[in-house]
């Protein structure tokens, strides 16, 4: 049931998007996180990534320069919860993340001259971003294609913030990073539901 009215908010938010329908997407959009959380079922690490998550959904719904580095601000907090609970399975494969490492250099050479006064927090955010990513792969495959989609919804929110976009981008954004958060709860929870010692550790996380 829970999953169920997260697919519907979904659904809603997505269609907002693709229709330039702002209410829907006031009504929708800061429900996906929560109703997330509600499923997860507790507060923990990844629980208060969602709240922070939610409180980014929030901020950017509003236009403007301060609302997004306010939503990049809280989002920060996502990536962070999320890596510190990641990490508690160990540290990611050294080729995963060397290759975040060098994408996340790359990407911000390439933008860094499009992105002005957002070079900065663009940078320190998608330092976390890919770190979260790299780390997810320490948890399960479903965890880190979720961490994956989280990187690739928030460079396409760069691409447009450095004048980069294209037609449709802000819906790819939207299922990218719906998509992200779904799997990232789901695969916890299934971790968790396995009954080890990693698994363990998830109930913690």
């Amino acid at each position: 049931m829970k999953l169920w009215l997260f697919l519907a908010a979904a659904a809603v938010e997505l269609t907002g998007v693709a229709l330039s329908w702002e209410p829907l997407q006031w009504v929708a959009k800061p429900l996906l996180a929560p109703l997330l959380l509600w499923h997860l079922g507790r507060f923990c690490l990844v629980g208060w990534g969602l709240v922070f998550a939610t409180a980014g959904d929030v901020a950017l719904l509003v236009p403007g320069t301060v609302p997004f580095l306010l939503g990049m601000a809280c989002f920060l907090g996502t990536q962070i919860c999320f890596l510190i609970a990641f990490l508690r399975h160990g540290r990611p494969r050294r080729l995963v993340a060397l290759g975040y490492g060098i994408l996340w250099a790359v990407l911000n050479a390439v933008l860094w001259p499009s992105l002005g006064d957002l070079r900065v927090p663009i940078l320190v955010y998608s330092l976390a971003l890919s770190a979260m990513a790299a780390a997810a792969w320490s948890v399960s495959p479903v965890v880190a294609a979720g961490g994956f989609l989280f990187l690739l919804s928030d460079l396409l929110i760069g691409l447009g913030a450095a004048g980069l976009g294209f037609p449709g981008r802000n819906l790819v954004v939207m299922v990218t990073y719906i998509a992200a958060l779904f799997l990232i709860v789901t695969g916890v929870l299934s971790r968790d539901g396995t009954g080890d010692r990693a698994g363990g550790r998830v109930a913690r996380a």
